[in-house]
C-alpha cells in the first residue's frame, strides 16, 4: 500500500506533545530535513500546546526551517488531515532534499500576535530558547 508522506514542524515532531496523533494512526519516521529558504516561521498566539506556523514567502525573504517527514497510509493520512484546526492547514511544502510532501502551512489570519522565529530555523530551537528564559 502506498503510504504519503507529511511534513511536520513543531508540536508533532517525535517527542513533542502531538506526536502521538501521529503514531497512534501508524504514522513512522522518514527523515529530518529542511525547507527550502522561502518561509517565515512563527510561534503562533495562544495554546497550549505552543503551535508553530509556517508560511511560503518569496525567495530570498525566508529562511530554511528544520521539519520532520512521517509517512502515513491513506486513511490515516485522511484522520489526521481531518483533525488539523484553524488557523493550520495542510499543503505543499518544498524541501531541501528535493521533494514536496504535503505538510503544515498557516493561513495570514493566524499571524495576529505570533512571534517570527524564523532566525531559529527550528521548533526544537525556539522550545529550548523559551525554556531557557523561564
Amino acid at each position: 500500500m502506498q503510504r504519503i508522506e507529511i511534513a511536520v514542524v513543531g508540536a508533532h515532531m517525535d517527542g513533542m506533545p502531538l506526536n502521538r496523533e501521529l503514531t497512534e494512526l501508524g504514522a513512522t519516521f522518514a527523515r529530518r530535513t529542511r525547507t527550502t529558504s522561502d518561509y517565515r516561521f512563527y510561534a503562533l498566539a495562544g495554546g497550549p500546546p505552543r503551535r508553530p506556523g509556517l508560511l511560503r514567502v518569496a525567495d530570498a525573504e525566508g529562511g530554511a526551517i528544520e521539519v520532520e517527514v512521517w509517512t502515513l497510509d491513506p486513511a490515516g493520512f485522511g484522520r489526521f488531515v481531518a483533525g488539523v484546526p484553524a488557523p493550520l492547514g495542510i499543503g505543499t511544502v518544498r524541501l531541501a532534499d528535493g521533494t514536496s510532501p504535503k505538510g503544515f502551512l498557516v493561513e495570514p489570519q493566524g499571524l495576529i500576535g505570533a512571534e517570527d522565529i524564523t532566525n531559529l530555523g527550528g521548533w526544537r530551537r525556539y522550545i529550548a530558547e523559551t525554556a531557557a528564559s523561564r
